[in-house]
């Protein structure tokens, strides 16, 4: 047993980057979505662990038999469902290398390099993203890299509760109340249940539907004011640029003005569209985000960085350090005592974190904002591309405009369908992903069982989307008895 020793590294290594690249190279050949049943893995492996080691060649065979016909192919270029979730050399490079240091960098002292690199590369990223400059680390705020969108917007509803029970009172917990889209995250929804906002007091605003599902500010306006006569706290706001099921993005300006009206933390969730808005074209739907207290995108999805790396910026970072800081004896050491630098153990749940600016950092170095933005662009022409091809053929409808890579569509059913289209749609999508030849997810607006087509794998090409397009067509012909039209 020699768990780190260098040679052997070397050479398992070398065979597991090979074993790697045949894998993408022959990614085609697999089944977009895992076609196993539940339990599958169980009936395929022993009950117990070995007590003497494998050969990397066994490995490597059941890795082959078992594991890939399990695995949903996020990389494939087939791949539109959801959201993206991105990788590239660049970012597994990074990966590998953060692997390799294998760095537990909660504190300054534990890996200087871990800390500054971060806060070097996130002054980057807000510079590309043109955020006020409050957002930057040498301002009152400054920016952190989170696992998930999730976690950003947990810790940033905690700073906001904790800075609003400093001023009414710890008592006044259970007056709180959080407003939100009903097109927000459900992210959202867990981080109150985590908080402890009672159920009662989170607000679900319906969006609406003429303005591509987008909240109306005067609905929300309506709702604190109604709770603000019974007595109630209202203390957030989250606004969306890019929500999961129609990409819709919320009027930032009008809901930042009424976030400052009533001393209200306003945060910005753009986990899936922020990557679009480095683009100049873009860019005009962070307008508004000098109003915001808090602001997230995720690198992990559209820009290229291996997951986990969600980007998190926040105005004024004494409100989470405040709200999530410890400082055992057993932590303390000379730099941070001196308060002379940044503990991002206090940014986080977490103590532990591993190095992830290392893969952003690569991703920008060896790709270049340029090729990055053209990269961005290239996606959002081929949803343009299938928005087209799915208006060219009138048994199909587009069912809310498209404003990045995603095109939210359906099968119109019969007139006569009491359904409305949800089971025909529901069969469409069934047959297309059962096919193993693409995977689409679904969503519902409006009381409409929608079809979602994301655009945003590494590696698609016009033909992915045209081949995706002919597979629905035919597949809709057969439900509907219908010819192409």
């Amino acid at each position: 047993l020699r768990p780190m020793d260098a040679e052997q590294l070397r050479e398992c290594g070398h065979r597991m980057v090979d074993f790697i690249a045949d894998y993408y190279k022959s990614m085609e050949t697999f089944p977009v979505l895992s076609q196993v049943q539940p339990g599958y893995l169980k009936e395929l492996l022993p009950d117990s662990a070995p007590n003497r080691p494998d050969t990397l060649d066994a490995l490597f065979d059941d890795i082959r038999e078992k594991i890939i016909p399990g695995v949903t192919h996020w990389q494939s270029p087939s791949y539109f469902a959801y959201y993206p979730s991105n990788s590239s050399t660049a970012g597994f490079l990074g990966e590998m290398l953060s692997a390799a240091f294998n760095i537990v960098g909660f504190s300054w002292i534990t890996s200087p390099a871990a800390t500054e690199l971060e806060v070097i590369v996130l002054d980057w990223f807000a510079k590309m993203l043109k955020l006020p400059s409050q957002f930057l680390s040498d301002a009152p705020g400054g920016g952190v890299i989170q696992g998930t969108a999730s976690e950003a917007v947990l810790v940033v509803l905690l700073a906001a509760r904790d800075r609003t029970l400093k001023k009414h009172g710890k008592k006044s917990l259970e007056k709180l109340v959080v407003y939100a889209s009903d097109q927000t995250h459900s992210a959202l929804q867990k981080a109150c249940q985590v908080a402890g906002i009672f159920p009662e007091n989170f607000r679900v605003v319906k969006a609406d539907c003429s303005k591509n599902y987008a909240v109306a500010p005067e609905a929300v306006s309506e709702a604190i004011s109604v709770d603000l006569s019974s007595g109630l706290i209202p203390f957030f706001i989250c606004a969306t640029v890019g929500t999961t099921s129609s990409s819709a993005v919320d009027p930032l300006p009008e809901l930042g003005n009424i976030a400052q009206g009533h001393d209200m933390w306003f945060h910005i969730d753009a986990a899936y569209a922020g990557s679009a808005c480095m683009c100049p074209e873009y860019r005009h739907h962070l307008d508004g985000v000098e109003k915001a207290d808090s602001f997230n995108m995720n690198a992990h999805k559209w820009f290229l960085t291996n997951f986990d790396c969600s980007l998190l910026w926040v105005k004024d970072r004494s409100y989470l350090v405040e709200a999530l800081s410890t400082n055992p004896e057993f932590l303390k050491n000379k730099a941070s005592q001196a308060n002379s630098v940044v503990d991002f153990k206090d940014w986080q749940i977490p103590l532990g974190r591993r190095f992830r600016s290392l893969k952003l950092w690569m991703v920008l170095r060896l790709y270049g904002v340029e090729n990055l933005q053209s990269y961005i662009r290239k996606h959002i022409q081929l949803a343009e591309h299938f928005e087209q091809l799915v208006l060219s053929d009138s048994r199909f409808e587009v069912v809310t405009p498209r404003l990045f890579s995603l095109v939210c569509f359906r099968l119109l059913p019969p007139t006569s369908e009491y359904e409305g289209g949800r089971q025909l749609n529901y069969d469409l999508m069934d047959a297309a992903n059962s096919s193993g030849k693409i995977f689409i997810s679904h969503t519902v607006l409006a009381g409409k069982f929608v079809l979602r087509f994301a655009v945003g794998a590494p590696l698609t090409e016009e033909q992915h989307v045209d081949a995706a397009w002919k597979l629905l067509q035919d597949e809709a012909t057969k439900l509907s008895g219908s010819a192409c039209i």
